[in-house]
């Protein structure tokens, strides 16, 4: 299985990548919202994360192997979760995801069944389906930036997801916490460099004012 492929972008054609590894090239399929992000890419060395699966009727003795590439980790996450809901698969997701991760799980987790079904190829049915299935596991990835935080280091989404537990730990709502993060984020300046941090930050702003 491969789960990584790194070489230089030689060219975006619609739904795939051509990624250039010595003397082989690959092509590598990629949603909208990862294309957008490899445009400015060209001819320069990339690394993607990968999802190696089968396409073709096993019937009919057609199977092609395949490959999905992301940026980054989440993104893969996501990704995989959206093809485990029933009458999605790798081929409508492809198609679907046009929007950035974090627009898309905020409408999961919020519940937003009209939003979700503007995507392409999702209609109210699979919409009502992916958001059954997956609303109590947006979390992390509601709190994620298309091309912001996304391409932070690794430790710094992990202070804002788990402070995001702590805080539905100590009775918030899933969306109270990604909201009480975005606004501290927003106003802190500069990175928490821990959960405690960011946590006595958003106390600190709740706490009522002297006259």
């Amino acid at each position: 299985m491969i789960r990584k492929i790194t070489g230089k972008l030689c060219d975006l054609r619609g739904q795939g990548a051509a990624i250039e590894v010595g003397a082989f090239e690959y092509e590598v399929l990629i949603p909208e919202f990862v294309r957008r992000q490899l445009q400015s890419k060209l001819d320069e060395e990339v690394t993607l994360m990968t999802i190696h699966y089968i396409d073709g009727n096993p019937q009919k003795g057609r199977l092609t192997p395949r490959l999905v590439g992301f940026l980054h980790q989440a993104e893969k996450e996501f990704f995989e979760l959206i093809c485990s809901v029933d009458g999605v698969g790798v081929k409508k997701a492809l198609q679907s995801m046009v929007r950035p991760v974090q627009e898309v799980a905020t409408a999961i987790e919020e519940q937003d069944a009209k939003q979700l079904s503007t995507l392409p190829g999702i209609g109210p049915a699979v919409a009502e389906r992916i958001i059954a299935k997956l609303r109590r596991k947006m979390a992390k990835f509601a709190l994620l930036v298309d091309s912001g935080e996304m391409g932070e280091k690794r430790e710094d989404r992990d202070v804002l997801n788990e402070a995001n537990e702590a805080l539905q730990a100590l009775g918030h709502s899933q969306v109270d916490a990604r909201q009480k993060i975005e606004t501290a984020t927003e106003a802190h300046k500069g990175k928490f460099k821990s959960v405690e941090a960011l946590l006595q930050f958003i106390y600190s702003q709740q706490r009522p004012t002297d006259d």
